[in-house]
């Protein structure tokens, strides 16, 4: 897998949302704490701030009683029983000295700050309580008891009357909800040096209109943590949607409707990294639609990604449990299934195919297919362990090398990767690596093989053949190699390298007086996109100094499948320079006599697949015989190649083939040996 689509499928793959989540609860919990705080601090706030005109009242009343009381201890008492203020005053030992209204005070006594100014001042709860407070001595309202308590229409006045049987000035209170409610407590000053205490009651006063503003802050406070937390998940809903939306885009096939190369990337990866999976082996298959690219051109792309989907679709039906499958390529499905034993899955996916072959009524298809199994994974110590980060990238492109090999065959088929296809594809990588080095140094050698005259079996002619003999692999024969380099098209490279070192050869040969006879170079068809092959040619013989009439230029019939009319204008112009120009290989196409129709060559080369088989003593004899006679009547001589039995050549000299190619006659052989020869 790429860089780019790994960091993609990773972003898909590590989704957030419980980090989302995480953030939405702390957050939640930050604005519970937060609202708390500001319901605390504006209750006590008010509390302090309406509790400190009453600290003062009882604090000048300390002071009446501290400046007067001296003098005229009665007259004291009066004033302050004027005030209209329930109070009470106790010396050090606690006995009530003086006291004037009820006396609703407990000995619950607690230091606290209950005014603005932040001081301590000793209190003492009222019978009738409606603060709370904790044990550092901090108060707040409880708004909730005093709330409710109004509106159900309970006037605390009377609560207090009912509890204490006593009549204060709590009975005038109007049942209206606009009218103050007082709540009582009892603030404790010291007088005459400490020796005693004034305890005056003060009182909390509170309507409905301040719960109510009360109530207005602490849900713009609620309201606004709502909003945020709203938000919150409003984000997490929107990036999960957007999760699985990006998931289907970058998962998704256009065509099959199915998943992708990258959704099968991604779950054979996570499926076979898993450690309940290390004791299983899988096998990962390319399944390539054989000329796809044909049938949509004949029919449509949109028919063809309808047969795309129908394959698709009648695949996914013969999955077992955790088998999968996607559209690869245009024309090539991945699949990975489980593999009890590589032939099981062989066969298995021979069946399949065999069905595939059939899904459409009108049309007849082919598959080629191929199978790289996953392995079991094992340490040094030969214990299996888990795959991990295992990259099903690999396998797959394992599967596809497989297949690869069935690219000359357009029948359906199944190639398995082993390390045969290991040990190949490293002996192509290593030819492409050395093939300029080689060709610099001269490791390339010439061959020769003899023609002769089927009738007086003398030397007439030879085609020059290419040999390999490299300082790292040895003698390596051209079926080594020859293939690859018509694949990767180098075999141009090695056309000219033939060409040139044939007529060096033949220059040499002709200064030593020999009696040449013409060489046959094969030209491959890359060739013939040139339009000036014929003048490299010409330029390269010339360079060295042969005679045009002793090389021959030979084409394979394959040649003649591509541009006729650009072949057949380099064909006039060799002829024109003086060249010999053969077909070789005839017989081994489809189009031979319509080449010879219209292609003016001078020889013919009669395939060695006529001599051999069942029918060749029949059937073979006949299409030899008429193929030559044929030949005659073109004005063309004939090559007889792979001839290996006497009773070969004895055929041949009856029907009159001008030449014979073959192990009868001679092995293709080094240039000193040809020399010998030609002597």
């Amino acid at each position: 897998m790429s860089k780019a689509l790994n960091k993609k499928v990773k972003r898909i793959k590590h989704n957030h949302v419980w980090g989302r989540i995480i953030i939405l609860i702390i957050v939640s919990l930050a604005m519970l704490a937060v609202a708390k705080f500001f319901t605390y601090f504006l209750g006590t706030y008010i509390l302090r701030t309406k509790m400190t005109s009453e600290y003062v009242l009882i604090s000048n009343m300390a002071h009446i009683y501290e400046d007067e009381s001296q003098q005229e201890p009665e007259k004291t008492f009066a004033l302050l029983d004027s005030m209209n203020r329930d109070y009470l005053i106790v010396n050090s030992e606690g006995t009530i000295v003086h006291s004037c209204g009820s006396n609703s005070i407990t000995k619950e006594k607690l230091t606290t700050q209950i005014t603005t100014d932040f001081n301590y001042i000793e209190v003492y709860k009222d019978a009738h309580n409606y603060f709370n407070y904790d044990k550092n001595g901090n108060f707040t309202i409880d708004y909730k008891s005093v709330f409710f308590g109004i509106l159900e229409n309970k006037n605390i006045s009377e609560q207090l009357e009912k509890d204490n049987n006593t009549s204060t000035d709590w009975q005038n209170l109007d049942r209206s909800i606009n009218d103050i409610i007082q709540l009582p407590i009892w603030i404790a000053l010291p007088v005459k040096d400490g020796q005693e205490k004034l305890i005056g009651k003060a009182f909390f006063n509170i309507n409905l209109m301040d719960f109510i503003l009360f109530d207005v802050f602490i849900a713009i406070v609620f309201g606004l943590g709502i909003v945020l937390i709203i938000f919150l998940i409003h984000n997490i809903i929107h990036e999960e949607i957007h999760h699985i939306k990006s998931k289907k885009l970058l998962f998704c096939d256009d065509a099959t409707k199915g998943h992708n190369y990258t959704w099968f990337l991604y779950t054979a990866g996570k499926f076979l990294s898993k450690r309940a999976n290390a004791q299983k082996e899988f096998a990962v298959i390319d399944l390539q639609f054989v000329k796809f690219r044909n049938f949509c051109a004949c029919h449509s792309i949109q028919e063809g990604e309808k047969q795309l989907k129908n394959i698709y679709d009648a695949i996914k039906k013969e999955l077992q449990c955790n088998e999968i499958v996607a559209h690869s390529t245009p024309a090539n499905f991945v699949l990975m299934l489980a593999c009890p034993d590589v032939e099981q899955v062989k066969t298995r996916m021979q069946n399949l195919i065999a069905n595939l072959e059939k899904i459409s009524r009108a049309h007849t298809f082919k598959f080629h297919s191929g199978i790289s199994v996953v392995g079991v994974r094992k340490n040094d110590k030969g214990k299996i362990v888990r795959r991990k980060n295992h990259d099903p990238e690999i396998d797959y492109n394992n599967a596809c090398t497989a297949r690869a090999t069935l690219n000359e065959s357009e029948d359906s088929g199944v190639a398995v990767f082993d390390d045969k296809i290991i040990e190949e594809q490293k002996w192509k990588n290593e030819v492409q690596e050395e093939q300029m080095n080689a060709l610099k140094n001269e490791e390339f050698i010439v061959y020769y093989q003899p023609k002769y005259n089927p009738g007086t079996e003398k030397l007439c002619g030879a085609e020059a053949l290419i040999r390999w003999q490299s300082p790292k692999h040895g003698f390596v024969p051209p079926g080594r190699f020859i293939p690859i380099f018509e694949k990767n098209g180098f075999i141009t490279e090695i056309d000219h390298y033939m060409l040139s070192h044939v007529a060096r050869d033949m220059k040499q040969w002709q200064d030593a007086g020999m009696n040449c006879v013409p060489v046959s170079v094969n030209v491959s068809r890359a060739h013939f996109i040139e339009t000036d092959l014929a003048e490299q040619i010409r330029d390269i013989v010339d360079e060295a100094g042969a005679d045009r009439r002793l090389i021959e230029i030979e084409l394979t019939e394959s040649a003649f499948f591509d541009d006729k009319k650009a072949l057949v204008s380099t064909i006039l112009k060799l002829k024109e320079y003086g060249f010999a120009v053969s077909m070789d290989d005839f017989g081994s196409g489809y189009s031979s006599l319509n080449s010879l129709k219209d292609m003016p060559l001078d020889i013919l080369k009669i395939d060695a697949e006529f001599f051999r088989g069942e029918s060749a003593d029949t059937r073979g004899k006949i299409v030899v015989s008429e193929t030559i006679k044929l030949a005659k009547s073109l004005n063309m001589r004939t090559v007889a190649e792979g001839v290996e039995i006497k009773e070969q050549v004895d055929f041949l000299a009856e029907q009159g083939c001008d030449m014979i190619q073959g192990f009868y006659f001679a092995k293709p052989m080094p240039k000193n040996e040809f020399e010998d020869r030609m002597k």
